[in-house]
């Protein structure tokens, strides 16, 4: 096995083992440890350089603008072309939790949203996600990562919802990048899932949903929308023929004449509700443990590009084309 290069990092406080190699400049990456500064992700190669930079560095939260705040949590949005050496240095630190990264230097074409936990001491870096700024296939997440030390404590769910609020704010339905990595694949499964499962269960009396009723309420793009219900087992094909009735003489009511369409498939939504009451007590039980509430009121961001007055246009045409209308049985 080809050892780690550095094999771990001081950051914050922390001394965190790392995952992978990260392409840091060869003088630093064949060390066995780097000292990060936990504001500017500035690299030094001892704990002395370090202790001298943090005297200097008058950073105490990542540049760029503060579009949320919740009690101590901030995400600030970064522009890889306005503050391109601190997010490329934020590149090389996910690299080195990550396995599938290629972005490391050409960060100009990129947002980057940043999690934060405030004190008074600063801003400390939880996470972040990328998007490109113009992205024709409507990727809203082109990376994400959260620090080893705050993993497992709700804040990648986070990250992953925050990226759905802003698809939601742009009038655009969003989908991460594709392929997505074994823990991407894990955590975007996970967060479809109970997202879906709790719509259903908050409209339990609804007649009749469709894809595009879910894709509008979350932001998810029609095809995710459709893969989760699937991978639920909530879908069947239901073979009909389309049966019209065309009135021929308009003074003799009832009068009409039949006609019998070519057999089509519709896909009907037949809805596991043990599995949704399931969800639903697991959710009541550990949600104040796992999850991390995200107050829509709480952001304040305009999008980059103003899209189409008719939002979810484009994806409603996908969804019809695969005739993706689905019923409740």
């Amino acid at each position: 096995m080809q050892p780690r290069c550095p094999a771990a990092i001081e950051f914050g406080g922390y001394e965190i083992q790392t995952w992978y190699s990260s392409p840091y400049p060869q003088e630093y990456a064949r060390l066995p440890k780097l000292f990060l500064c936990e504001f500017c992700l500035k690299y030094t190669k001892s704990k002395e350089v370090l202790v001298r930079h943090q005297s200097k560095c008058r950073w105490r939260h990542p540049p760029g603008t503060e579009i949320y705040r919740q009690e101590d949590l901030s995400v600030f949005e970064v522009d890889g072309n306005v503050n391109k050496i601190y997010c490329q240095n934020l590149c090389l630190l996910a690299k080195l939790f990550l396995d599938h990264k290629t972005l490391y230097y050409d960060v100009e074409p990129f947002l980057f949203y940043v999690l934060t936990k405030n004190d008074r001491k600063g801003c400390h870096l939880v996470g972040y996600f990328s998007k490109e700024k113009h992205c024709q296939q409507k990727y809203n997440v082109s990376c994400i990562m959260t620090m080893p030390q705050y993993q497992r404590k709700g804040y990648g769910r986070f990250l992953i919802h925050f990226s759905y609020l802003l698809s939601k704010r742009e009038g655009q339905p969003g989908t991460p990048e594709k392929p997505l990595s074994d823990l991407g694949r894990v955590s975007y499964h996970a967060y479809w899932r109970s997202v879906i499962i709790e719509y259903l269960d908050a409209h339990r009396n609804t007649n009749a949903l469709s894809i595009q009723d879910i894709s509008h309420a979350t932001g998810m793009c029609s095809h995710d929308v459709a893969f989760t219900l699937q991978s639920l087992g909530m879908t069947r094909k239901l073979l009909y023929c389309n049966l019209k009735i065309r009135i021929v003489d308009k003074c003799t009511p009832g009068l009409g004449k039949c006609e019998m369409n070519e057999g089509r498939s519709k896909m009907v939504l037949c809805i596991d509700w043990k599995l949704v009451d399931e969800h639903m007590q697991r959710v009541a039980l550990t949600s104040a443990k796992n999850r991390i509430p995200l107050d829509p009121e709480c952001l304040r961001w305009t999008p980059l590009v103003a899209h189409p007055s008719s939002p979810f246009k484009d994806d409603e045409d996908d969804a019809s084309s695969q005739e993706a209308e689905i019923k409740v049985l």
